[in-house]
C-alpha cells in the first residue's frame, strides 16, 4: 500500500520536531562528554534518528554548532530584553544582565565552557555574515540608547561608541570564562557592570 504524502504543515512540524531532537541531543552530549569527544553517530543515536537524517538537517558539525549558537543567542537576547524592561536606571539594568549571564554560565557546569568556546568560534569566525554579532549589537545598542534618552547615560559620546564599550566588556567576560580555568566569572561580572555604570554616567558638563 502506498502511503499518501504528508500535508505540508504536518511535514514541516515533523521536520522541526526532528531538528529539535537533534539539537537537544547534541547539547546534552556536549555537556556530558565535551564537544571533541562527541561523534555524529552518538548524537544520532541519542536523538533516535539515522545519520543520514542528521546530515539532512545539518550538512556538517559546523552547521550544527551554528544552530546551537543561534539558540544560545536567542536566550541571551531574551536576557537583554528582560534587563531593558526593568524599571531601573541603566547601571542597574547592566548589573542585572551581567549577573544573569554569570549565574546561567556557572550553573550550566564545566562542559558548558567548552561548548561556549566552540559557539563563539563558529558564530563569529566561521561564517561570512556575522549575524549573531549584529543582533547583539542592536540589542545592546537599544539598552544604551534608552539610557541616553532617560538621562542616566552620558551623551558626550555617540551611542555606537558607548554600545561597543559595553559589548566589548561583555565579549571579554565570555572569552575569559570560556578559555581560562578557574576564572571568577561572577566576581568579574559584578565588577565590570559596576565599572560600566560609573563610566557611562553623565557628567555635569555633558548637557
Amino acid at each position: 500500500m502506498i502511503e499518501a504524502p504528508l500535508p505540508s504543515s504536518r511535514r514541516e512540524r515533523r521536520k522541526r520536531e526532528v531538528r529539535g531532537r537533534i539539537l537537544e541531543a547534541a547539547h546534552e552530549l556536549f555537556e556530558e562528554r565535551g564537544v571533541a569527544e562527541t561523534r555524529v553517530a552518538d548524537i544520532s543515536e541519542r536523538a533516535d534518528v539515522a545519520q543520514k537524517t542528521f546530515f539532512n538537517h545539518f550538512p556538517s558539525r559546523q552547521h550544527l554548532m551554528r544552530a546551537l549558537a543561534e539558540t544560545a543567542l536567542d536566550d541571551l537576547l531574551a536576557n537583554v530584553e528582560e534587563a531593558r524592561k526593568l524599571p531601573a536606571p541603566t547601571p542597574k539594568q547592566l548589573a542585572h544582565l551581567f549577573g544573569i549571564f554569570a549565574e546561567n554560565a556557572e550553573a550550566a557546569g564545566p562542559m558548558h565552557r567548552e561548548l561556549l568556546s566552540e559557539i563563539i568560534h563558529v558564530a563569529y569566525e566561521s561564517f561570512n555574515e556575522p549575524e549573531q554579532a549584529l543582533r547583539l549589537n542592536e540589542a545592546f545598542g537599544a539598552l544604551v540608547r534608552e539610557g541616553v534618552e532617560r538621562g542616566d547615560v552620558t551623551d558626550a559620546h555617540d551611542v555606537d561608541t558607548l554600545t561597543q564599550t559595553v559589548l566589548g566588556t561583555f565579549y571579554s567576560l565570555m572569552f575569559s570564562w570560556s578559555n581560562f580555568e578557574g576564572y571568577p566569572l561572577a566576581k568579574r561580572a559584578r565588577a565590570a557592570a559596576r565599572f560600566l555604570g560609573e563610566a557611562l554616567a553623565p557628567r555635569r558638563t555633558d548637557r
